[in-house]
């Protein structure tokens, strides 16, 4: 199962929680394990308050700059790798009936790195 997240901003955090659980069958009970096929984004798993989020955006462009990478010559997002490279591509949540059991203030979060863009992530089953 796979569907698609539309970014407006270079470093923005979006919450995909709703978008996971809609593609979960009803009775299901197991592992869901999300995936972006992208090296510039990132899953994690974390509260969805606006303020955090926007902390998390600051944090993250704080603790890697823009500018100043090898990988710049490139492509010039070299920071949109390494940021990505400290959080995670991929979170396994526990499902009971068909939603995700998740403890009180978690949710899944996307996180672009080098957007906009359009991004697809994966559900899978276990």
């Amino acid at each position: 199962m796979q569907f698609t997240v539309q970014t407006t901003d270079r470093t923005e955090v979006i919450d995909v929680t709703d978008h996971v659980e809609n593609t979960l069958p009803e009775q299901h009970t197991g592992l869901c394990t999300i995936f972006v096929r992208h090296t510039t984004a990132a899953l994690i798993i974390n509260e969805s308050e606006h303020r955090l989020l926007r902390d998390l955006t600051r944090a993250i462009e704080q603790l890697i700059p823009a500018d100043g990478w090898e990988h710049d010559e490139l492509d010039g997002n070299a920071d949109a790798h390494i940021r990505t490279m400290l959080l995670s591509q991929s979170a396994t949540v526990p499902v009971t009936n068909g939603s995700l059991d998740f403890g009180r203030w978690q949710s899944v979060l996307f996180v672009e790195c080098d957007g906009p863009r359009t991004r697809s992530i994966d559900v899978s089953l276990h």
